[in-house]
């Protein structure tokens, strides 16, 4: 007789791959999150890979993990204590027992648990036998074994079959979960489909594992996660850094100038230039740099010849480039500077997200160096906010920094893809040939931006360089006058963006007892916690920012109108600082994180509460 299972429907799961670096999680998270999203799920990822290269087997360091919430409703963060963490050996269940909620579900390799591997752990005894698992529902699944068992037949080396053990966990989740193994079948089929072994491999691993959990006999129950109501359109599961090279791409197409791209590989931007340099069909041009002055230097030579600028790096790099930075600010000249922030200083911790380089981007150049500073805020918009850091920067004819983090960049959520005909146009202040009246200098009266005068274009030569130039006719000049007027220009002209940008929204009451303020990839976190804290009447806004450089219009009467004021950033206080600095007179109070790991809603619910309350006592 059949077994019956309970369905337990879920508005939303928490689901988490960990294992050794090998192990092939971020594979089976992907494959995973691409299915859940075919199968009508809204999602929100969040990849977590260690820092060092090949750790040692088995050990606390080389744990790698991919995070993903799916639901019914938007999701807007990756979530905080999982529903089912799928553990591939002891150090990678020791590191991340404390991230799964009392009663979740633990899904482990009890091949792996031996003696060496648990000493390694520093693990006393067997977690898997001693009770100390008790109250979580655990799967002790011998996957070694059985996957070497269940692609026997392709005769395989017994290291090529432990290459498909994460797909045999993957199996088990996919039934745990009531998902169609034939939907990530087809994900496969593209990826390892011209290897015909390979592929026949990672099937056969995953339907054993989907076979294994049917004859699961204490498996009370298994969880479905309905569709969720999208806006009809074309989807995909985007990462952020992926969604920024396709926004600069669009830019690219719609504006009519050539994308260049200029950058060095490092943690974790490097995917930027990865992807673009698989668009070479559409116009891109990519120069990988022997460092990241090169890299720098090569896009403002780009922007120069009238090409969409573009150069990526992280914070290590952005150091590195502040002085090419100011000599895009001194030409006057458009480029991007997508910086995917990690925790610092120095070298940090490279895998590790941090919203640690904003003052950076703000202040850390030599003189009076003003560019704009903007932030997208979750994967998906990275691609709006890419598009519009580069219309902003062509137009107003000035260097942009556009902050994400490692935790947008490697994440990802469904993203629904525009037609670039919806999107807004793009008019760079081109100077035509021969124009009588053109001079270096000679600026829009509303934006002032100088007109970008491409080389080889007849009747238009002018000198350019790091030297100051004189008002409108752009020679060489050190005269002290000049230098204080085009000095105060530049600046003026990064305020005059405060324009052309939208106000500032706040989500919840327009007054009222707290106004939690946000920037950068916090948003989903913070918005999840807020949400929750509505729903049951607290009286709590909410405004986040992604315009920081210039801020909004209308930021000053915002943070008046309330009885408190709350800074949340994951760093010691960046954002707050620079608030006092340009809207002094409030009372600022702040929330910070500073370990690598994004807000949790918990956490941020304890807080807001704790805020309210004491206002009320």
């Amino acid at each position: 007789m059949e077994k019956q299972l309970t369905i337990k429907e879920k508005k939303s799961l928490v689901i988490k791959f960990v294992g050794d670096s090998g192990d092939g999680m971020q594979l089976a998270g992907n494959l995973f999150s691409d299915t859940a999203a075919v199968l009508g799920n809204d999602l929100f990822t969040f990849p977590d890979y260690p820092a060092e290269i090949r750790a040692p087997h088995n050990t606390l360091a080389g744990v790698s993990g991919f995070q993903v919430q799916i639901g019914k409703e938007k999701i807007f963060s990756s979530g905080d204590l999982c529903d089912i963490l799928v553990a591939m050996n002891p150090a990678s269940l020791k590191t991340n027992l404390k991230w799964i909620r009392p009663g979740g579900m633990i899904i482990t390799d009890s091949d792996a648990f031996n003696e060496k591997a648990l000493e390694k752990s520093g693990y006393q005894s067997n977690p898997l036998t001693d009770g100390s698992l008790d109250v979580y529902k655990l799967i002790k699944a011998p996957v070694s074994s059985l996957t070497r068992e269940s692609v026997s037949h392709l005769n395989v080396s017994a290291r090529a079959a432990d290459r498909c053990r994460n797909m045999f966990a993957l199996g088990i989740v996919t039934y745990i979960l009531n998902q169609s193994k034939e939907t990530t079948f087809k994900f496969l089929d593209r990826k390892f489909g011209s290897v015909v072994t390979v592929l026949e491999m990672n099937k056969t691993a995953m339907s054993a594992g989907y076979t294994f959990a049917e004859n699961i006999e204490n498996l009370e129950f298994t969880y479905k996660v309905p569709k969720a109501t999208l806006k009809k359109g074309v989807y995909r599961n985007i990462s952020g850094n992926v969604a920024t090279a396709w926004g600069l791409l669009a830019a690219s197409e719609r504006s009519g100038r050539p994308l260049f791209l200029g950058s060095y590989p490092i943690t974790p931007a490097t995917e930027i230039l990865m992807e673009l340099t698989k668009n070479k069909s559409l116009g891109a041009k990519v120069f990988q740099a022997e460092d990241e002055i090169a890299g720098i230097c090569s896009a403002l030579g780009a922007s120069f010849a009238g090409s969409l600028a573009v150069t990526t790096t992280s914070g290590p790099g952005l150091s590195l480039k502040s002085e090419a930075i100011g000599l895009a600010v001194m030409t006057e000249l458009p480029l991007v500077i997508v910086n995917v922030q990690r925790a610092g200083p120095s070298t940090g911790m490279p895998t590790k997200s941090e919203q640690s380089d904003l003052l950076q981007a703000l202040y850390g150049r030599n003189g009076a160096c003003p560019v704009i500073v903007m932030a997208a805020s979750t994967p998906a918009n990275c691609f709006y906010y890419a598009y519009e850091a580069a219309k902003i920067s062509m137009e107003h004819m000035t260097p942009l920094i556009l902050l994400t983090d490692g935790y947008l960049g490697n994440g990802s959520e469904l993203f629904r893809i525009p037609k670039v005909s919806e999107l807004p146009d793009i008019s760079p202040p081109l100077a035509r040939a021969n124009d009588k009246n053109y001079k270096p200098y000679k600026r829009n009266p509303e934006t002032l931006a100088r007109q970008w005068a491409l080389p080889g274009t007849e009747g238009l030569r002018h000198r350019i360089g790091g030297l100051e130039k004189t008002d409108i006719d752009g020679t060489v000049s050190t005269d002290p006058q000049n230098h204080q007027i085009m000095v105060k220009i530049r600046e003026e002209k990064v305020k005059k963006v405060a324009e052309s940008i939208p106000l500032q929204k706040v989500e919840g009451e327009k007054t009222g007892d707290l106004l939690v303020v946000s920037w950068g990839g916090t948003e989903g976190s913070i918005k999840t916690a807020i949400r929750e804290m509505q729903r049951v009447g607290k009286s709590i806004s909410h405004a986040h920012f992604n315009h920081i450089m210039p801020l909004p219009r209308n930021t000053g009467k915002i943070l008046g109108s309330y009885k408190k004021v709350v800074v949340c950033e994951l760093n010691e206080g960046q954002f707050i600082k620079y608030l006092r600095i340009e809207h002094p007179g409030i009372k600022y109070l702040q929330y910070n994180k500073i370990q690598g790991l994004p807000f949790f809603t918990d956490e941020l619910i304890d807080k807001f509460n704790q805020l309210i309350e004491e206002d009320q006592s």
